[in-house]
């Protein structure tokens, strides 16, 4: 064996950028989730903006009794992500658990460990993005059972929306809502589209359904929001991103107004 070099130290530190990257977008997202990683470096990252993620604990069935037991450990998930270092936007990316635990609630857990940092969830960016949008009448997809679904239709009934119809598919576990096909999603839009309704809202950020939306929305006429494209339209705007992205449905060409 050839003996080792000397090893000496450079003797000028390189000069370093403010940031490896301009923006940063924290993502908490569920043990269990295979979509929002995925869809957010989809419609998300890119040169200029960074996607960090932590995931907390979850366990299914997917019930509101199961959803609210995430709380607690939101504080902890954003704590892991960057510690010490500001974020331009965080994202919880559950739906039917920030109905169920209330946005204000979310975000207070969340800024004990991030202050001062904007804080995104699904169902907050679902109702900026359908009044974006000019909707008032709603037609409202959702992959969960009956109970769970119950508070999601309480939800968008308060901040003013008429809820023309709702489905609902009955689903328990959010990694079989994972394997619905987009192209079914397509189909289902459809099919739970009411004859009166503005937009379609489709909830769940375990469902693939930004792979859908150009087709949901050329299958109803219509514009249709989802929980992760609603999130990644919110997180990027709150960046200074305008781009628009018409390939991810009407949303996303347009600017968010709070």
């Amino acid at each position: 064996m050839e003996p080792l070099p000397e090893i000496k130290i450079y003797p000028k530190r390189p000069a370093l950028d403010a940031r490896p990257l301009d923006m940063r977008i924290g993502l908490i997202i569920l043990a269990t989730d295979h979509t929002s990683e995925p869809d957010f470096r989809r419609m998300v990252a890119s040169e200029r903006v960074g996607v960090y993620v932590a995931r907390i604990p979850y366990a299914n069935p997917t019930t509101p009794e199961n959803l609210r037991k995430m709380q607690p450990a939101l504080t902890a998930g954003a704590a892991l992500i960057l510690p010490d270092e500001k974020l331009d936007a965080i994202c919880y990316s559950c739906t039917s658990a920030s109905v169920v635990i209330g946005d204000a609630e979310i975000e207070a857990a969340i800024q004990v460990a991030k202050p001062g940092v904007p804080v995104v969830t699904p169902p907050m960016a679902g109702v900026r993005g359908l009044r974006a949008l000019g909707a008032n009448k709603l037609s409202i997809l959702t992959p969960y059972t009956v109970e769970t679904s119950r508070p999601m239709a309480t939800y968008f009934a308060a901040r003013g929306f008429e809820i023309v119809s709702f489905t609902c598919l009955g689903f328990e576990d959010d990694r079989e809502m994972a394997r619905i096909a987009p192209a079914t999603l397509v189909d289902l839009a459809r099919e739970a589209t009411g004859a009166t309704a503005d937009a379609l809202f489709v909830s769940c950020t375990a469902l693939r359904s930004a792979l859908a939306l150009t087709g949901m929305e050329k299958a109803i006429g219509r514009p249709v929001v989802t929980s992760n494209q609603a999130t990644a339209w919110n997180c990027l705007r709150l960046c200074g991103d305008e781009a628009p992205h018409p390939e991810f449905g009407r949303l996303m060409t347009l600017p968010l107004v709070q």
